[in-house]
């Protein structure tokens, strides 16, 4: 994809992200939580522009330093989220005001690389943020699920008089 397609990508992708991790969502088990991620990665992967043949060793390096970023974020945002079980056992998760600081310093950290990549001359293609973006939301969905199932069970809601009881063989009387 050309670099204008990806970098439209990876801002409507970051878009989407931003707006619905601040709404509560249901936590999904059964979901492939894995699929978005790796289909970005493979549009990523699939240029050839992501090392600089001019500057191999710097450009590798500055796309490790990408990627420890990116999962970084995706560790402190799935970590800063608030989850909680609902008493008919769906799992639930909302983003705070520190997942937001999470967000803020892994786009600054980024940008820093970027400026670094250009001090140093290296060309920097969009399929490295792309990449990093995967391994972010990767990161974030595994540690969410893991979460989810390591969650006490919600206690269910105390019974009725008279539900779940066996009625008498006989009728008393009053």
């Amino acid at each position: 994809m050309p670099g204008l397609v990806n970098a439209l990508l990876i801002v409507a992708v970051v878009a989407l992200v931003i707006v619905r991790q601040f709404r509560a969502q249901a936590i999904s088990t059964d979901r492939r939580w894995w699929l978005v991620p790796v289909v970005l990665a493979v549009l990523a992967l699939r240029e050839p522009g992501t090392v600089d043949a001019h500057h191999p060793t710097a450009s590798v390096l500055l796309l490790a330093a990408e990627l420890l970023i990116g999962l970084a974020t995706g560790a402190g945002w799935a970590w800063t989220s608030r989850m909680w079980r609902e008493p008919d056992g769906v799992v639930w998760s909302r983003s705070t005001k520190a997942s937001v600081a999470v967000w803020i310093l892994g786009i600054a950290l980024r940008a820093g690389l970027f400026g670094l990549g250009v001090l140093l001359g290296v060309h920097q293609d969009s399929s490295a943020l792309l990449l990093a973006l995967a391994g972010t939301l990767l990161v974030r969905s595994g540690i969410l699920l893991w979460r989810a199932q390591s969650l006490p069970t919600a206690v269910a809601p105390a019974a009725a008089y008279g539900d779940a009881m066996p009625r008498p063989a006989w009728k008393e009387r009053v």
